[in-house]
């Protein structure tokens, strides 16, 4: 249990004062509770003294009414601070799982699913946010609540007191076991609802190919599965808890039945006033009413600390180096030299060698699974180089932090993301202070402003997660749009110009060139025209490259001579 509770306090972080004053509030809450005891005191004295005024009467009804109302500001005041620290420390969680994300190599990403991450973020974390404060206040108060009022009963009659002390101690035994033995089961549960969620928003996700193939109603066998695995991960902690839960229900029953006897016996016997009795009676009952409290917490702690050892695995993610500094280069010309990358035991690149000149085109040419893409992320350090090095401005990109590196790139993907936010919030995603004047000023030149403004609430208009609202060719100009707003001086364009309607094809000729007026740009194209613009041209085939102009590659490259006649044929041909 001690375990458990530092894992809490320790996973909280700035948060845990929060906690500590949660515990405090709920400590002097049940101080109040002794105003209640104090009532029901002075309501038996006057009866066993006979006395008839209504002094004690008044006497109680003040008692009581101080002991509700500091009980419910008390309990108030905890409240929101149990809710606080736990809303904030899973909250900070899923911000340091993001931000460890943007260090993770992105080839982690192609070797392993979602599962664990999506369903750390999600249900995992609600646990910790809806139950870990709460079930660590409600517990070290539940105890430090059963204590204060021991000590009452043993200030009534020690016999009592002993009798309580003991049936507490066994309680707390059985409640011991349970808590150990749940840690095996714990664990898989919390892994099942992670797995989960992962399967049903995998499901969601590909609704659409679902209903292509008319699968619609026949189910999922790994979605299936993962319900199962969840209903009986869940079924056999309640299968663990419910018999002790009835073991702890009849060990109360009888101690409090023994209480009564006792107490029953020591007044017969003239050893204790009717008054004294029956007040170590109640009390005694409140003191099973609060371990009760502390036993259920118990078992919910379990689950709570099973879900912060899931939540911390993620710091077992692998990150790039950070060794890295702040670096603003004078010349942003790039060098790769000697470079081979594999994505495990498949070679892409095998000791290549290129200058990219500052302030010129490169175009990356080449079959599918050439390394064309694979080359230009290496650039941004989406992965880092086996062997070998790429320099910008004469510094090895490693020696950058991400975020300096970063600041010097930007990337226009074929497959682009959106977000699920006001269209103006997209295009500013990579500069978050620009003005709404910037915003327009860069979707004019990315030839998006009069399809904006056609929408009905123009740059404030929500669009769907991943852009789903959006056609292809338009959520491309936003993306444009975002790079010519963050102005880096190197531009990767990754097949950007894909999705483009013809009939917007000379507009965006247009904002690509005042995108890369002056810039060092890398493009991976197919596009004749692009192609044969280039300054320089880089074929790749099987781990190498060739480079040079189109003319002279026309001359030695059979493989690029060859994608050229491919090319002309394509674009010549007609229905």
């Amino acid at each position: 249990m001690l375990e458990a509770i530092k894992k809490i306090i320790v996973f909280s972080g700035q948060e845990k004062t929060k906690i500590y004053r949660a515990i405090v509030i709920s400590f002097f809450k049940s101080l109040f509770s002794m105003f209640r005891m104090a009532a029901i005191y002075f309501v038996l004295l006057a009866f066993e003294e006979g006395n008839t005024t209504m002094k004690p009467a008044w006497t109680a009804l003040a008692l009581l009414g101080v002991s509700i109302l500091g009980q419910f500001i008390l309990k108030m005041v905890a409240d929101l601070q149990a809710v606080h620290a736990g809303y904030f420390m899973s909250a900070f969680k899923r911000l340091e799982i993001a931000e460890r994300l943007k260090k993770v190599p992105m080839g982690y990403f192609n070797d392993n699913n979602l599962d664990q991450i999506t369903g750390t973020a999600t249900t995992v974390l609600d646990v910790v946010e809806n139950q870990g404060a709460n079930v660590l206040v409600l517990i070290l108060s539940g105890l430090m609540n059963s204590v204060v009022f021991l000590i009452c009963v043993l200030c009534f009659d020690w016999r009592l007191g002993l009798i309580e002390l003991a049936g507490l101690t066994i309680y707390m035994l059985i409640t011991s076991s349970m808590e150990k033995k749940s840690r095996s089961l714990s664990p898989v549960r919390q892994k099942n609802e992670a797995a989960l969620v992962s399967k049903v928003l995998e499901s969601l996700q590909g609704m659409s190919v679902i209903k292509s193939f008319n699968l619609t109603g026949k189910g999922d066998e790994t979605l299936k599965k993962a319900i199962d695995d969840n209903r009986d991960s869940n079924m056999a902690l309640e299968r663990l808890f419910i018999p002790y839960g009835e073991i702890q229900g009849v060990v109360l029953g009888a101690f409090k039945a023994l209480l009564l006897l006792t107490a029953v016996v020591l007044f017969i016997t003239g050893n204790m006033t009717i008054t004294y009795a029956l007040m170590a009676v109640i009390i005694s009952f409140q003191v099973f009413a609060d371990i009760e409290q502390t036993g259920a917490g118990l078992t919910v702690l379990r689950v709570v600390s099973s879900s912060i050892e899931e939540a911390e695995k993620v710091n077992l993610l692998p990150v790039m180096d950070e060794n890295g500094k702040e670096f603003v280069p004078e010349d942003h010309g790039i060098s790769i030299g000697h470079v081979s990358f594999s994505y495990g035991d498949n070679e892409i690149l095998n000791d290549v060698s290129l200058e990219i000149p500052e302030n010129t085109m490169t175009a990356f040419v080449g079959s599918s699974g050439a390394g064309k893409t694979t080359l230009a992320m290496l650039i941004a350090r989406f992965w880092d180089v086996n062997k070998g090095s790429i320099s910008i401005g004469g510094r090895d990109v490693r020696d950058y932090t991400l975020e300096s590196l970063m600041s010097q790139i930007s990337v226009v993907f074929q497959n682009v993301y959106l977000f699920a936010d006001t269209i103006e919030n997209n295009i500013k995603f990579g500069m978050s202070d620009a003005s709404h004047e910037q915003v327009v000023a860069a979707a004019k030149k990315a030839c998006c402003h009069d399809f904006i403004m056609s929408l009905p609430d123009g740059y404030s208009t929500v669009i769907g997660e991943g852009g789903a609202t959006l056609s292809g060719g338009e959520k491309q100009r936003i993306s444009i749009a975002r790079a010519i707003l963050k102005d880096a001086p190197i531009i990767i364009l990754d097949e950007a110009t894909a999705n483009v309607d013809p009939e917007n094809e000379d507009k965006l000729t247009a904002a690509f060139d005042a995108l890369t007026e002056n810039k060092t740009v890398i493009m991976i194209a197919h596009r004749l025209k692009t192609i044969r613009n280039a300054d320089k041209i880089v074929v790749l085939d099987s781990g190498s490259l060739s480079s040079g102009t189109h003319d002279e590659l026309m001359k030695t490259s059979p493989r690029y001579s060859n994608f050229i006649r491919l090319r002309e044929e394509a674009a010549n041909w007609k229905m």
